[in-house]
């Protein structure tokens, strides 16, 4: 089984998982079982349920983490809790500077 091939039928809470655990290169059983699950092909687990991932299923994990991680800008405001709204920072009648003292 190649992990690549199934990603698509993986629910969202089992991608986020593998994605927070690129390392992973043994799944535990509770994440196997749902690999297994939604498998087309057999899946080789061990005694105790785990799968084993190929070194090609953890590239490909760490290059979704990547293009994750560089698809995702984070933005934050400029304005300080407490300051006045955007539209009321050019306004004198406004209460607040907004610059810390």
């Amino acid at each position: 089984m190649e992990l690549k091939s199934q990603w698509h039928r993986l629910d969202p809470d089992t991608r986020r998982w593998l994605m927070d655990n690129p390392g992973c290169v043994v799944l535990p059983r509770t994440i196997a079982t749902i690999v297994a699950r939604v498998a087309d092909e057999p899946v080789v687990r061990d005694q105790h349920g785990a799968i084993q991932l190929s070194a090609a299923d953890v590239s490909f994990i760490r290059t979704r983490v990547h293009s994750a991680a560089a698809g995702e800008h984070r933005f934050f405001d400029a304005v300080q809790p407490g300051s006045p709204a955007p539209a009321d920072a050019g306004n004198p009648d406004s209460a607040e500077s907004g610059h810390l003292d």
